[in-house]
Order: C-alpha cells, then sequence, then structure tokens
C-alpha cells in the first residue's frame, strides 16, 4: 500500500529560457523562512539513475528518437517518485519541483507530435499517478525564452545549447500551445504567471498562487 501523502508538491513549468530555476530557489526559500519544510528538486534529476538519465536526453551528440525520448523521461521521473518523491511528501515534507510530467505532455506530447493523451498514460504508470498540488506555469515567449538563454552566456563564449534547447521555432512553438492548452484543461492546480515581470513580481505571484495550499497543512 502507498504512503499517505502529508506534504504539498509544487511543480514549476514553462519554455526554456523562462525562469523556472530561478524562481524554484527562491520559491523555496521563500516557504522555507515561513517555517515550512521544503525541499528543492529538479527534473529530469534528483536521484543517481535520474541524474544519468539527464545526460542521455540532453546530450546534442545523441539521437534520440521521440519515443525513446519520452520514456527516458518517464524512466526518470519513476525513479525520482519512488527514491525522493513520495517519501519526503509522506514525512510531511512539501517540494518545489523544478519540470513534472507538464513538461513531458508539452514537450513530447505537443513538441514531438506524440499526443498528449499517450504521453500522459506513460507517466502515470510511471508516477503511481502523483499528482502536483499546484503547478506555477511560467509564460514565456519562444522568443524571450531563448534570447533569454543566450543572455546567460558570458561574451567571447560560444553558446552551448542542449540537445533539446537546439530544436526550431515550430518546436517551441508547439510546447508553449501545449502548455496553454492544459492551463485551460486545469486551471484549479495550473496557475499561470507572466514571466516578463522582474523577479521579485513572479515570485510575489507565486507566492500568491501557493497560500491556500498551506493553509490548514505542513
Amino acid at each position: 500500500m502507498l504512503p499517505v501523502l502529508r506534504g504539498r508538491l509544487i511543480t514549476i513549468e514553462g519554455l526554456d529560457g523562462a525562469g523556472k530555476t530561478t524562481l524554484a530557489r527562491a520559491l523555496a526559500q521563500a516557504l522555507a523562512e515561513r517555517g515550512r519544510a521544503v525541499e528543492l528538486l529538479r527534473e529530469p534529476g534528483g536521484v543517481a539513475v535520474s541524474e544519468r538519465i539527464r545526460g542521455l536526453v540532453k546530450d546534442p551528440a545523441l539521437a534520440v528518437s521521440p519515443r525513446a525520448e519520452a520514456l527516458l523521461y518517464a524512466a526518470a521521473r519513476a525513479q525520482l517518485v519512488e527514491e525522493r518523491l513520495r517519501p519526503l511528501l509522506a514525512s510531511g515534507t512539501s517540494v518545489i519541483l523544478d519540470r513534472y510530467v507538464d513538461s513531458s505532455l508539452a514537450y513530447q506530447g505537443g513538441g514531438r507530435h506524440l499526443g498528449v493523451g499517450e504521453v500522459r498514460a506513460l507517466n502515470l504508470f510511471a508516477t503511481h499517478d502523483l499528482q502536483p498540488d499546484r503547478t506555477l506555469l511560467l509564460r514565456v515567449s519562444p522568443a524571450v525564452g531563448r534570447a533569454r538563454l543566450e543572455d546567460r552566456v558570458e561574451p567571447g563564449e560560444p553558446v552551448s545549447r542542449d540537445r533539446l534547447e537546439r530544436e526550431d521555432d515550430a518546436f517551441f512553438a508547439a510546447i508553449a500551445d501545449a502548455y496553454e492548452e492544459l492551463a485551460q484543461l486545469e486551471p484549479e492546480r495550473i496557475r499561470a504567471i507572466d514571466a516578463a515581470q522582474p523577479e521579485q513580481e513572479v515570485l510575489r505571484a507565486a507566492l500568491a498562487a501557493v497560500e491556500d495550499l498551506f493553509r490548514n497543512g505542513p
């Protein structure tokens, strides 16, 4: 029997360059300062097996088919859920997770045209149907996201993109559309935030979006 979960699972989604990692760190710190037990994790990764898979799916030297890509992400997610997410949530610790199932629905289901339903079914199996309590979708245009990635490169250094970041504009446009469709289907779980705002405004909006989760819980 699976353990009863008491912690809150908050996931952060959006295109590359939307500011997910920055928000995840700031939100985890803000909640900790308010006395919440919180852990920050990322996908794919968070545990040894998943970190190795991360290296595979991001390696620009590898040719990975869309179905294999979806399966690799699901495998990394399955290990993270088993090894870290469920134990943490069962102990009462809340988790801020940089990407989760919605990333696969948008990137592989939408961007790779595998179908959201098919990718969802795969991930239901991988995660024991572990659903986020709240998902924060950082809205940013593909062009702005790509520009932000390039701005992170130090002057004089070559732009280094991973395997997915090297995809064309049509790929990211399809992902953005898929995210919007998911947000429309689940407005209670998925709260969209304008990622073009200053970082402090994004954090303020994120805190407001998760406030109700902690009124009667850990």
